[in-house]
């Protein structure tokens, strides 16, 4: 395991222009940090900065098998399911649900100076 307990990922400001202005972490926050502890095998942590960090990082494998395997076919095995309306408004819900706990951690664990720190309004 390549995993390192003083990572530089832990303490650095992120570069979302969303938490810069707010200094609220936006949807998206953490994905990148929880990317690279996937890749290094630390789950646990990956999962604590996104929790959709270990399936973003199987769904591009998945995808990258899949993908020259349907040109060497010229089928398409995965659209109904990549493409699915319901599907789209089940992730949307998930992805809203989980930002919202997200804030309500983020405000009960941080103080409104520390918060203020983290944007460019400090």
């Amino acid at each position: 395991m390549l995993s390192n307990t003083n990572h530089q990922l832990d303490t650095e400001q992120s570069l979302c222009p969303f938490k810069m202005v707010t200094g609220f972490p936006c949807p998206g926050c953490g994905i990148t940090k929880s990317i690279v502890y996937c890749y290094e095998g630390n789950f646990a942590k990956s999962s604590s900065f996104h929790v959709l960090g270990p399936f973003v990082v199987v769904f591009c494998i998945f995808l990258l098998v899949l993908l020259p395997y349907e040109i060497s076919t010229e089928k398409e095995y995965f659209n109904g399911i990549l493409y699915n309306r319901k599907l789209a408004y089940g992730f949307a819900f998930f992805l809203i649900t989980y930002h919202l706990i997200r804030i309500v951690l983020f405000i009960q664990n941080n103080s409104w100076e520390s918060i203020l720190k983290q944007s460019i309004w400090n």
